[in-house]
């Protein structure tokens, strides 16, 4: 059987599909030595969703219907072929589009804390003719909202304000707007994050049919070659997933893939998220010896060009931390300028909603890490397991950080005054201007397996200690600092006769503690705040599955919950799965989110930051001219990182239905 090769990328997707599913019909009429053994999936997974923290209803928020081919086949001298080709297509963007497609969005007002009332963007409470009445004419306050012919157009329309789903926008903080319509019908704010952040309808609609060929979720080839002694070396090349660790939901170990957090937030699976790469792996099976039952030394390249996670354009359903509407938000401040609500300080207790020019605050750059031998990723892993018959594995990775880090400061001249910084570096310390950059991370780290027998449980443990991290830091002139990062977590699986449940088959309990530790870690207190690490110094997030098996194992209830501690922020999720029969499987559910305080979520913004006289000192500071960080702050934006995945997505309660049916 043979395909040509379409000319356009939508298409080549749809074709490699179509080309592989037909391969399972074709194996009757070519017979051959070795066939090919294709299996063919077909899911629709529709979710809705209720009320938001702006009290209106969300409705449908994904819609996603995909096609999975799986196929494997025997080579010759001893290689298999693995390859898993999926395509989806998500209807959100069409039927819901007042909410994620092309009329999402509207106008919207910024608050003035002590002043006027909210005022529209593009009307900030201080703009051009205040500052000119004040006699600082050589500053470049103000922007084009009003002319679509003039350049750097930032209409009042197809906009939000930042966080607005998940947080009240009244609350004292900077807000600033946020376009959210698709890229095609409103660029505004769009760039490359790294394989999102630009995408047009029919790519978020479509978003394995892209230029890194993403509908080839899987093409690697293996082979194990006999050596001496009963030895083996096992060879994995090609576009895979390297899966180091056992945990769900949150990651130690497992830090070679990326993740696609767009497609589900934390709630998908890892196998279905994880983004496969280039990767080259070899294994050295060295069997057993006097200690050991068994020994592996595993050696890993990921050859690929960098990715990092997918965190989720700003105007779809799942963005994590709703961090891709804060960079979008941002980019758009920068290209276009835009109004910032309280963020002019005039006297006791007054805040001025302000507006801004391009290039004065936002994010200037993207740094993407360029394709080279030198940003390659490697790692090597042993693995063995004792006499006693403990399994465990020592791991080490040198690779890019698949989160972004903000570098504060990337700007030549003081934006209010128009003067040259003095710092000698070039730019302005303490400046709201950001390049965002992937820095290169070193990881070591092991896990241990072990049987609990008193207790009949397995009992999963890990570690990770990471060298190079950066976080947002208001205490440093540049906004982020450097700094070690321990992670671990302990797991523990058990399966239990409950006999209201099941009296004649267990039910698995798994419960999970994750535990992150940040050394030299800096808080401090400001003159009208606490400045430093938004991130917590020590945080605990407790996971645990129950699941139950019923009428033969065709009917599956079961409850997952995650709490996180510090940020005081629970997840409950409940999903009963039907297998109707051995090629249908129907699954109904839900996930559900509260939180007890978002007081605690509330950070220094940095809007005191850089000395803008006679606006971002706050009234009575005793240095108004020195440029450092006083403490005001509020939800925006830093409180993302203290409510973490859980508590920046607690107005995000779903109901969804899941068929999955096996050709």
């Amino acid at each position: 059987m043979s395909c040509s090769t379409p000319r356009r990328r939508w298409p080549l997707g749809l074709a490699l599909l179509a080309c592989m599913a037909g391969a399972a019909q074709a194996q009757q009429a070519e017979p051959a030595a070795d066939p090919w053994k294709v299996d063919i999936y077909y899911e629709n997974d529709t979710r809705v969703r209720g009320k938001d923290a702006t009290g209106q209803s969300v409705g449908l928020s994904k819609f996603r219907n995909t096609l999975q081919v799986e196929a494997d086949k025997k080579l010759g001298d001893g290689w298999a072929l693995h390859a898993i080709l999926r395509g989806s297509y998500d209807g959100v963007y069409r039927l819901n589009d007042d909410q994620y497609g092309n009329r999402a969005g509207g106008g919207v007002l910024l608050q003035s804390t002590g002043g006027p009332p909210p005022l529209p963007h593009g009307g900030g409470a201080v703009n051009r003719a205040v500052v000119a009445g004040l006699g600082l004419t050589t500053n470049t306050f103000g922007f084009n909202s009003t002319n679509p012919a003039a350049p750097n157009y930032n209409p009042n329309d197809g906009l939000r304000l930042l966080g607005d789903r998940w947080h009240s926008t009244q609350n004292g903080g900077v807000e600033l707007a946020v376009p959210v319509r698709p890229c095609d019908v409103d660029s505004r704010g769009c760039v490359d994050f790294g394989g999102y952040g630009n995408k047009t309808r029919s790519q978020l609609e479509t978003p394995e049919f892209n230029n890194r060929a993403d509908a080839l979720r899987e093409l690697y080839v293996t082979r194990s070659v006999d050596l001496d002694a009963g030895q083996q070396l096992f060879l994995k090349l090609g576009r895979q997933q390297v899966v180091w660790g056992r945990t769900d939901l949150f990651r130690v170990l497992d830090v070679i893939n990326p993740v696609d957090y767009s497609r589900n937030n934390i709630y998908d699976e890892l196998q279905d998220i994880r983004i496969p790469m280039w990767i080259a792996q070899a294994e050295w099976r060295m069997g057993s010896s006097d200690s050991m039952q068994d020994r592996n030394l595993q050696l890993i390249w990921n050859v690929d060009k960098f990715r990092p996670n997918n965190l989720g354009q700003c105007g779809t359903a799942n963005t994590i931390l709703d961090a891709g509407c804060f960079f979008r938000g941002m980019k758009n401040l920068w290209d276009n300028g835009g109004t910032v609500s309280n963020f002019a300080n005039v006297g006791p207790g007054v805040l001025l909603s302000t507006d801004f020019g391009p290039g004065q605050i936002g994010i200037r750059s993207v740094d993407l890490p360029k394709w080279n031998l030198q940003n390659t990723q490697v790692g090597v892993k042993y693995e063995g397991v004792t006499q006693g018959g403990l399994s465990f594995s020592l791991n080490a990775l040198s690779y890019r950080s698949q989160l972004p880090s903000l570098h504060g400061g990337k700007a030549a001249q003081n934006v209010f005054t128009g003067q040259p910084c003095n710092d000698g570096t070039g730019h302005c310390p303490f400046l709201i201007a950001f390049d965002v950059a992937y820095p290169r991370v070193n990881m070591i780290g092991g896990s241990v397996d072990l049987q609990w027998e008193a207790a009949n449980a397995a009992v999963r443990v890990e570690g990770a200690l990471t060298q190079g991290e950066e976080f947002a830091n208001t205490a440093r002139p540049e906004l982020y600092s450097k700094n070690k990062v321990w992670r671990s977590v302990i797991g523990i699986d058990r399966p239990t006769f409950i006999p209201f449940i099941n009296p004649n088959r267990t039910t698995l309990i798994s419960a999970q503690l994750f535990y992150q530790h940040i050394f030299d870690h800096e808080r401090q207190q400001g003159p009208f705040g606490t400045v430093g690490m938004p991130d917590w110094k020590d945080n605990v997030i407790g996971t645990l599955l129950i699941k139950a098996f019923l009428a033969g194992d065709r009917v599956s209830p079961q409850l997952i919950t995650a709490y996180d501690v510090r940020a005081r922020a629970l997840v409950m999720s409940p999903q009963l799965d039907w297998l109707v029969s051995n090629k249908l499987k129907l699954s109904f559910g839900g996930n559900f989110k509260t939180r007890s305080d978002d007081e605690r979520w509330k950070f220094d913004d940095c809007r005191s930051c850089n000395p803008w006289p006679p606006f971002t000192a706050p009234f009575g500071d005793a240095d108004p001219m020195t440029a450092y960080s006083r403490g005001l702050g509020g939800l925006e934006p830093l409180g993302r990182f203290r409510a973490g995945p859980i508590g920046s997505a607690w107005k995000e309660n779903e109901l969804y239905f899941t068929a999955r049916y096996q050709f």
